[in-house]
C-alpha cells in the first residue's frame, strides 16, 4: 500500500496559499468570468512595467515564465537551429527547443553545481540561437554572480540571445546578486525571464514576464496568445504587486527556512552547498537514493534524479522537520552501519 504524501516538496512551490487580499481579488474576478479577459494583457503589461521601473514596450507578458520562454524561442529560433544550456536544470528547457525544432546542447554543470560560464561559451556557434542561464540555478540553487554574469555577456555573441531565467530570484541573498535589469541596455539579446508562481504564491493561474530590449519584446509578443492571461489571474497579480510588503516577509521566512534546513542537514552529515532559491539540493555521493526513499516512506514527495540528486522545495517549518526527522533517521543508520563495519575490519 503506498504512503499517502503529506507533504508536496517536488516542485518548489510555495507553503502558503495566496493572501488574503489577493483571494479576495480573484473572488471579485470570478464573478466576471463570463466575460473575455483583454485581447492582450496590455493593463497587466503596463502594471509590470511600472513596478520594474521600465517602459511598458519592455516587456512581454505570458503564461508563466515557460510560456515567455516559449515565445522566445518561436520569435528567434529556426529549425534545425541550437538552444545551449547547462545540465542538469530545468526539465522544461529541452522540452521547449524540441517544440520548436531546436536542437538541445546540454553543457555538464562543474562538480560543485554551477553552470560551467567557459563550457556554455565554447558550446554556442553559428547554429546557437539561444543560450540559457537559470539564476538562482534550478535544481542546485547556486548563483552566477554579478561579475561572473557581466564577463559571460561581453564574450556571448550578438546572433546569440540569452535567456536570463530568474524564476527564483527573490530567495537569492547577498552582495553578489547581479543587477539583470540594469544590464538590458548594455545588451540588446539578453532576456530576463521572471514568474509570479514561486514567490508570490500564484503557481495555478501561471502568469510570467520578460523583461528586454524593445525590438526583442516586439518579437516575443507578436507570439502572444490572444486572450491568453486570463481575468483572475490578471487580478490576482495586480493585487499581489498592492501587497508586496507582506509577500516579501513571506519569502524572508521562506529563506530563514531554507537556511534552517541546510544547517541541520549539514549537522547530520549531509554535505549541503549554500543555495538562493526555494529548495535544498542534495547530490551524490551523498546517499541521495535511500534518501528519497526514506522521504517517501515518511510521506514527503520530493524531486528525486536517481544517482545524481535530490531537490527539497522548503515547506514550512512542519513539513521541514519532517524532512529533517526521516533523512536524520537514515544518516543515524547508515552511521551505525559504518561502525559496525569498522568494528568487524579490526576484529582479527
Amino acid at each position: 500500500m503506498d504512503t499517502p504524501v503529506l507533504h508536496r516538496l517536488a516542485l518548489n512551490e510555495s507553503p502558503y496559499p495566496p493572501l488574503p487580499s489577493v483571494r479576495e481579488a480573484m473572488r471579485r474576478a470570478v464573478a466576471q468570468a463570463h466575460r473575455y479577459p483583454q485581447f492582450h494583457p496590455d493593463d497587466l503589461t503596463e502594471r509590470i512595467a511600472a513596478w520594474c521601473r521600465v517602459t511598458p514596450d519592455r516587456v512581454a507578458v505570458g503564461s508563466g515564465s515557460v510560456g515567455v520562454a516559449l515565445q522566445l524561442l518561436q520569435a528567434v529560433v529556426r529549425p534545425g537551429d541550437t538552444v545551449a544550456y547547462a545540465w542538469r536544470t530545468f526539465d522544461a528547457y529541452p522540452l521547449l527547443a524540441a517544440m520548436v525544432g531546436a536542437r538541445s546542447a546540454p553543457v555538464p554543470l562543474s562538480p560543485d553545481g554551477h553552470q560551467d560560464l567557459g563550457a556554455l561559451l565554447a558550446a554556442l556557434d553559428h547554429r546557437t540561437r539561444v543560450v540559457v542561464l537559470c539564476n538562482p540555478h534550478n535544481p542546485t540553487g547556486s548563483l552566477v554572480t554579478a561579475d561572473a554574469l557581466s564577463a559571460f555577456l561581453r564574450q556571448v555573441p550578438r546572433h546569440v540571445t540569452v535567456l536570463l531565467d530568474e524564476a527564483y530570484v527573490e530567495f537569492a541573498r547577498g552582495v553578489d546578486l547581479p543587477d539583470s535589469l540594469a544590464l538590458l541596455d548594455a545588451h540588446p539579446n539578453l532576456l530576463v525571464l521572471r514568474t509570479f508562481s514561486k514567490a508570490y504564491g500564484l503557481a495555478a493561474l501561471r502568469v510570467g514576464y520578460g523583461l528586454g530590449a524593445c525590438d526583442l519584446v516586439a518579437r516575443i509578443r507578436r507570439q502572444q496568445l490572444p486572450f491568453g492571461i486570463n481575468a483572475v489571474a490578471t487580478a490576482a497579480v495586480k493585487a499581489s504587486l498592492r501587497a508586496e510588503g507582506e509577500l516579501r516577509r513571506r519569502v524572508d521566512t521562506v529563506v530563514a527556512e531554507r537556511e534552517r534546513l541546510r544547517r541541520e542537514l549539514v549537522s547530520l552529515g549531509w554535505r549541503v552547498r549554500p543555495g538562493h532559491a526555494n529548495c535544498v539540493w542534495l547530490a551524490a555521493p551523498d546517499p541521495i537514493d535511500e534518501g528519497a526513499a526514506a522521504l517517501t516512506e515518511a510521506g514527503v514527495q520530493t524531486r528525486h534524479y536517481p544517482g545524481e540528486g535530490l531537490r527539497l522545495t522548503v515547506g514550512d517549518r512542519k513539513a521541514n522537520d519532517t524532512v529533517l526527522t526521516a533523512l536524520g533517521g537514515l544518516r543515524a543508520r547508515g552511521s551505525d552501519r559504518a561502525f559496525v563495519l569498522h568494528l568487524r575490519r579490526a576484529d582479527p
